[in-house]
């Protein structure tokens, strides 16, 4: 498999779709790009089967299920040993306050985004955070106040 896959105009348009709402039907996706069910499920199939749909979820209003607190956590390191990175790893992968983790090139190491209920929430997290992984040079917190786009689409 390459690294990028090779995607026509009506592949491209599926995604688009799918990135809008992938709760369409595979009927009303097919009449949209101008093809019949079955063409356009194996298209849909051949897309997972390749990696480029790597999965379809639903989005969830962090507020309303209590997590209104998002904070970007920049990690410095004075470690980049294999087994350091394996055990950063394991950390994050066990820690559910953490959606996403970013390795960086540049003066910061790794971006997290945590979700908390609120400043009691992340204190919790750093604590155990820091105690969990060994070697941090510096770890900050920045608190978002608002979310001026927010979107999973990619522009293809």
């Amino acid at each position: 498999m390459s690294a990028t896959a090779e995607l026509d105009r009506i592949d491209r348009e599926i995604l688009r779709l799918l990135m809008q709402d992938a709760s369409r039907s595979l009927a009303e996706i097919a009449q949209e790009v101008g093809l019949t069910p079955t063409p356009c499920w194996k298209r849909i199939k051949r897309m997972e089967e390749q990696g480029v749909i790597t999965g379809r979820v639903a989005i969830v209003d962090a507020a309303r299920v209590g997590l209104p607190i998002s904070v970007f956590v920049a990690v410095e390191t004075g470690d980049h040993s294999a087994d350091w990175i394996a055990r950063f790893a394991a950390a994050v992968e066990s820690m559910p306050e953490i959606v996403e983790c970013w390795r960086l090139g540049g003066d910061v190491d790794y971006l997290l985004r945590v979700v908390v209920p609120d400043m009691a929430g992340y204190d919790a997290f750093y604590r155990r955070f820091v105690a969990a992984v060994p070697a941090l040079r510096k770890v900050t917190g920045r608190f978002a106040m608002e979310r001026v786009k927010g979107t999973t689409a990619l522009p293809i």
